[in-house]
């Protein structure tokens, strides 16, 4: 993957710290995130959002789900088999391994829930931007303004 550089957007935006760096931080963690587990993400709508991982061979006690600033952390811990006899496979495709995949959110995204259905953990998001935060129509009055 090419590096950019991204120093002339510092030098002609201001204001914008929190975008540069969140830009800065995937540049960075892009080459490190692990394919595993295969994962969606889905617009559903224009503020829901959908990401469905495939996450074969675990139940719902071995997965967890944690937000925090703006970041959606999943993991999933295999527990240790207390099956002491040793497992002899002869194709091995179902990959039975720890992971841990992290996700940015924008800011105001909210989770709303997740379900385990048929090897799938699907997590269902959504946008909600305060009504302070939205675009609001500005009367324009005729007069002068200033006037007492």
């Amino acid at each position: 993957m090419r590096t950019i550089d991204l120093t002339p957007l510092h030098r002609s935006f201001i204001g914008f710290d929190h975008l540069s760096s969140l830009m800065e931080a995937a540049q960075r963690n892009g080459e490190k995130q692990p394919s595993y587990p295969p994962y969606n993400i889905e617009a559903l709508d224009n503020d829901r959002y959908q990401i469905t991982m495939a996450v074969a061979g675990f139940n719902d006690t071995e997965l967890s789900i944690e937000s925090e600033n703006n970041t959606l952390l999943v993991k999933g811990e295999k527990a240790a088999s207390g099956n002491t006899t040793q497992r002899q496979f002869i194709h091995q495709g179902i990959a039975e391994r720890n992971f841990e995949r992290k996700f940015q959110l924008g800011d105001h995204v909210r989770i709303l829930g997740a379900e385990l259905d048929n090897g799938l953990l699907i997590i269902d998001l959504q946008r909600e931007v305060p009504e302070a935060l939205k675009p609001r129509k500005i009367a324009i009055n005729t007069g002068n303004v200033l006037q007492d």
